[in-house]
């Protein structure tokens, strides 16, 4: 696929690897719409990459989905490329019920529903183009979750099977479907989850994975599982016990 000329949204797109994605899709040539529900951050992102294009929406609110949809395809009519990319990560005790599943943000809503809900509303346009793509940023957690996230591994594993179904479904349309599979990165995601557990290594940093999301697009590669990813991808289907009991012992 072409990796330059194209009309790309990023949700999530004011930080961590959606904003690496951004800048490094404007510098190979793109044109670039973030959305994300923190104005701050967004007005952050603007300054830094003065030719970005931004949006408010909070993705996990229905109204706002397709209002993002309505102002997208009205204001960029060559939009090709829907980069689900917007997510949350919590630590869920289920022992204690759902005080800890109903403290914050639902991460349902915003790591499944949302990418489900934008691709259902994006595709029929998306298929009017004469090359488009929908990248979905999953997780290695997707393949061997870690217990004290249990909600966000659970996200993940979905928008694998959601990609691959999706891959199938629009395999004679103009619409090509690919996942990126990052391992830890070092962005606010993580940031609370690796204090918490006293954890040294910050992961990789956003610009790596968004520099390998442009080479899996040129290439052509729709499943790309990046540097420790790969190993829990290939884990799942030869050891998933002794991998799980590594990552949560």
């Amino acid at each position: 696929m072409k990796t330059k000329g194209n009309t790309i949204l990023i949700t999530g797109g004011a930080t961590g690897i959606g904003f690496a994605l951004a800048d490094a899709l404007l510098e190979a040539g793109n044109e670039v719409i973030i959305c994300g529900r923190r104005q701050g951050k967004l007005d952050g992102a603007k300054r830094r990459l003065s030719k970005v294009n931004a949006i408010r929406c909070d993705i996990s609110d229905a109204k706002e989905r397709s209002a993002l949809f309505d102002w997208t395809t009205r204001n960029f009519p060559n939009l090709n490329i829907l980069v689900n990319n917007a997510g949350i990560q919590r630590p869920i005790d289920f022992r204690k019920g759902t005080k800890s599943l109903l403290a914050r943000e639902d991460e349902i809503e915003t790591n499944l529903r949302a990418p489900v809900y934008l691709s259902a509303l994006f595709i029929p346009h998306l298929m009017k183009q004469k090359e488009a793509a929908i990248v979905n940023i999953s997780s290695g957690l997707a393949f061997i979750p870690l217990a004290a996230v249990p909600v966000y591994c659970a996200t993940k594993a979905a928008i694998h099977s959601f990609s691959l179904s999706l891959r199938h479904q629009l395999r004679e349309t103009s619409i090509k479907v690919f996942e990126i599979i990052p391992p830890i990165v070092d962005t606010e995601l993580h940031k609370g989850a690796r204090e918490r557990r006293g954890q040294q290594d910050r992961g990789l940093k956003p610009e790596e994975i968004a520099l390998a999301t442009l080479r899996a697009l040129e290439a052509d590669d729709y499943e790309l599982a990046v540097g420790r990813a790969e190993s829990l991808r290939m884990g799942a289907r030869s050891d998933p016990e002794r991998l799980f009991q590594m990552m949560n012992d």
